[in-house]
């Protein structure tokens, strides 16, 4: 069984313990370290490695969008660790800014122990976490946006065939398992063609696949 590594990153010393206590009975999720701001997660992401940080959006020093931007911006050992912005509110002025800096969703804080373990989960095997009302606004802000020209699948970078049918599904909101039953194809197929299109456009998960989309025109 895979260990999922965390790291927690909130000014609040309650909400750190209580994350804490919400993990430790769990055998596939450790956490491996805790920041009070967010100049201290930058750096302990370095040093500790962690697979998913959980990040709080206000914090003192370096608030949780720009950890995000900085951590994102680099690799880690090769990998980049994938990021879940906290929230206490749905705050509509962070969701676009935290999306392009490269978090994979949004989680607020008083979801259920259960919603947090699987969240994590979620996002560790390179999905994403939008709450509806998230992804609306991510689409209406796309939607404000002037229209860009209308591209074609020759101007993806390389992607086989297969590659442009499964990106096409992503772009329009479905999942490994529904794209599998669709294509005909074996869930762990599609898998290693959505790792390949991660690769191949420079994307850490479906977030970062469908904003690619919109900003090319290619829907």
């Amino acid at each position: 069984m895979r260990t999922i590594r965390i790291l927690i990153a909130d000014d609040q010393p309650l909400v750190r313990q209580g994350l804490q206590a919400v993990f430790a009975p769990l055998r596939d999720i450790v956490v491996v370290g805790e920041a009070a701001h967010g100049l201290d997660a930058v750096e302990q992401v370095r040093t500790d490695a962690p697979d998913v940080v959980l990040m709080d959006v206000n914090m003192p020093k370096m608030n949780g969008l720009e950890a995000t931007r900085r951590i994102c911006s680099r690799a880690y050992g090769g990998t980049t660790p994938r990021i879940v912005m906290l929230t206490m509110y749905d705050q509509d002025e962070y969701v676009f800014d935290a999306l392009r800096a490269g978090a994979s969703g949004f989680l607020m804080k008083d979801a259920s122990p259960r919603q947090l373990a699987d969240a994590v989960r979620e996002v560790a095997e390179g999905g994403a976490l939008l709450s509806s009302s998230v992804t609306r606004r991510l689409i209406q802000e796309f939607v404000r946006r002037p229209a860009l020209p209308v591209s074609t699948a020759d101007e993806l970078p390389s992607l086989t065939g297969r590659e442009v049918d499964v990106f096409r599904l992503i772009v329009q909101g479905y999942g490994n398992a529904e794209i599998a039953e669709r294509l005909v194809l074996g869930e762990s197929t599609i898998k290693s063609h959505v790792q390949s299109l991660y690769r191949k456009l420079g994307a850490r998960d479906r977030v970062q696949v469908v904003i690619y989309a919109y900003e090319k025109g290619l829907i």
